[in-house]
């Protein structure tokens, strides 16, 4: 890694970027794709991967003054891109691959999404059953992925999928890059508590896949899988939003609770907290992002998700409530197909939030999940016991 890269050099070369492609005046895809180009998408990275070899602590230098700028933010316009299969092509890719794949990620002008969950291995994602099947120079993929996050406008997608049966959960997977427009690849919507359809289903039938396209070795996809779900947890706590900052919103509305001095001092109190949690885990996320992990968050990810989630939970509800009536009503409740960039507000969004807090300590994994992992693999307490890790998975019963 070269250390050549100093805080003044990152300055300028951000400097020079936002006078030769004003952020007011630019597309905001040709922004960022200027941005890749000029080695400020992850500052860790090689040149020709979007970086330069820095020191990765140098990062959020690069988002602040972007930000402070008003430039496009990478994570509004492909979030799963750049929360989780980014940072996964950057450590297990092929040079071919992350040629490819990279660029237009970043650029958002192919949108990505994370193909793991099925209706029978959410939790416990190495259950999962989708087979993949060699066939010469290609592989035959079968089954069914849920809760697949914007699927319906990506282009390319992150599969695991199961390519022996013969051998225990963990040591069968294979991760592939997908294409979702390809034939024998069905998207269908789910609709959500809010209305919204931002998750859906996706089905394989006899979908072919290059070999090109597989993602590390064969049996190799249970360490690719992890490297997106830590980095996924990073992300949905904020630490990877590349500038979007998640609680600045919620931090105001605590604040004006606080001030508005109903002669409620549990409310007050109720807001401070808030107010003070979402500070906390802001900090955090700024950490997680300086944490030098060149793309390879460890499991103290997971504080950072669990944290987050459990948060927007109790802030969610506190809004609500403080809104009376009104907060437990959408006025509209037509069934709509999110879009990107993200970003939105208005009276809607409250209720909504509420509803759809329910999903985030589910999504990423479960609050309970985390607290294993974090119980586990941070302090070192005993494992759950586990009696099919030995077994093959064709044995397991289901």
């Amino acid at each position: 890694m070269s250390r050549t890269v100093t805080a003044a050099g990152l300055t300028t070369l951000v400097d020079d970027l936002l006078r030769s492609h004003p952020p007011a005046a630019t597309d905001p895809h040709e922004f960022l794709g200027a941005r890749f180009d000029a080695g400020l998408a992850w500052v860790w990275a090689g040149p020709g991967d979007g970086g330069l070899g820095a020191d990765p602590a140098l990062q959020p230098l690069i988002e602040q003054r972007l930000a402070a700028a008003g430039a496009p933010a990478p994570f509004r316009y492909n979030p799963i891109g750049i929360g989780m299969t980014g940072p996964t092509l950057l450590t297990h890719g092929t040079p071919e691959q992350r040629g490819a794949y990279l660029r237009p990620l970043f650029a958002g002008t192919e949108i990505w999404s994370q193909l793991f969950s099925e209706p029978g291995a959410g939790s416990d994602v190495a259950g999962l059953a989708t087979r993949a099947r060699r066939d010469g120079d290609e592989w035959i993929v079968d089954g069914q992925k849920v809760w697949t996050s914007y699927a319906h406008i990506a282009r390319r997608g992150l599969l695991i999928a199961r390519t022996d049966p013969d051998v225990p959960k963990h040591a069968g997977l294979t991760a592939f890059v997908v294409d979702l427009t390809a034939p024998g690849v069905e998207v269908r919507p789910l609709r959500q508590l809010t209305g919204e359809a931002e998750f859906n289903e996706v089905f394989f039938t006899a979908a072919r896949i290059p070999d090109t396209q597989r993602l590390g070795p064969v049996g190799a996809g249970w360490r690719v899988a992890t490297t997106t779900l830590m980095n996924e947890r990073v992300s949905l706590g904020g630490g990877l939003s590349g500038g979007v900052d998640p609680g600045a919103a919620l931090l105001a509305a605590y604040q004006e609770a606080a001030d508005r001095g109903d002669g409620n001092p549990v409310r007050r109190d109720q807001a401070i907290r808030l107010w003070i949690e979402a500070n906390v885990n802001a900090l955090t996320a700024a950490r997680a992002a300086a944490g030098g992990n060149r793309g390879r968050p460890g499991p103290e990810g997971s504080v950072l998700k669990l944290a987050g989630a459990e948060h927007s939970r109790r802030a969610a509800a506190y809004l609500v409530d403080l809104m009376g009536p009104a907060g437990t009503l959408i006025p509209d409740y037509r069934m709509t197909r999110p879009g990107l960039p993200l970003g939105g507000g208005g009276p809607r969004d409250t209720a909504a939030a509420f509803l759809r807090s329910r999903a985030n300590t589910i999504e990423g994994g479960t609050s309970e999940i985390l607290r294993n992992i974090l119980g586990e693999r941070v302090l070192g307490l005993p494992g759950d016991i586990r009696v099919d890790k030995d077994v093959s998975w064709r044995d397991i019963p289901r």
